[in-house]
């Protein structure tokens, strides 16, 4: 199966799109991410934050909570001797505005690194790019008023190509324009090297299994391990450890 074919396929209908499961899903993770915004002061946990704001290829969508990428970068993290608390603020379904709409309680605790993964929900439902690129702009703009001295990354994504050529490569675009104008880290294609393969992907064709999550955890990691280690945040034990 080819990127293409699966992106076109998501965009047709995944369970993601189904109204009644998306807010099922919507309600679940917005009260897990909640509790996990909030289990650091609860706990007294003293080392710095990376959060991940996402969409349900975030949260970990059909699989063990302990499964999706970002728990996987914690063990990673953790194996290596960096002193950083991963906290998953993935939310199943969510545009880039529904993402700005939230910040507010999702900001409350400060953070050191700050991952954005948002926009392909957008893509999907056709949305103007440049009223995605403005929505996320803003998610920017926010972050670094909030928590100016954050580290912010942004995940590149793409749109299905049913949306025309023209409409494909303009939100392409959007991302290291993004980059560029706000001053933050333009990580790669989130399903690089797992987009429209079977192999990789569940039943609905969009969403990693297990065996392309760990590839999506990997890609992340490789992609942002120097920055990690570069804002001394802890001591790095080993080098080179790979994803779990």
């Amino acid at each position: 199966m080819s990127l293409a074919f699966a992106l076109a396929a998501c965009a047709g209908g995944t369970s993601e799109n189904k109204p009644a499961t998306q807010e099922r899903a919507q309600a679940s993770a917005v009260a897990t991410a909640r509790s996990a915004a909030a289990t650091g002061s609860a706990t007294g946990d003293a080392r710095p934050v990376l959060l991940f704001l996402g969409t349900s290829l975030t949260a970990g969508l059909g699989l063990d909570p302990d499964s999706a990428y970002p728990a996987r970068i914690q063990r990673t993290i953790d194996s290596t001797g960096l002193k950083l608390e991963v906290v998953n603020a993935g939310v199943s379904g969510e545009t880039a505005a529904g993402l700005l709409r939230r910040l507010d309680w999702v900001l409350k605790r400060p953070a050191s690194v700050i991952v954005v993964e948002t926009g392909a929900n957008d893509g999907l439902r056709g949305q103007a790019v440049a009223a995605t690129k403005a929505t996320i702009g803003s998610i920017l703009d926010r972050i670094a008023k909030e928590q100016p001295s954050a580290q912010v990354m942004l995940v590149q994504m793409e749109a299905p190509t049913n949306m025309g050529a023209r409409y494909t490569k303009a939100f392409h675009e959007m991302y290291p324009a993004l980059a560029r104008e706000h001053g933050v880290t333009l990580l790669p294609f989130l399903l690089d090297s797992v987009a429209g393969i079977p192999a990789l992907n569940q039943a609905d064709g969009i969403h990693p299994n297990n065996r392309g999550e760990a590839i999506v955890a990997r890609t992340v990691w490789n992609a942002m391990e120097g920055a990690l280690r570069g804002r001394g945040v802890g001591r790095a034990a080993a080098a080179g450890v790979k994803t779990r």
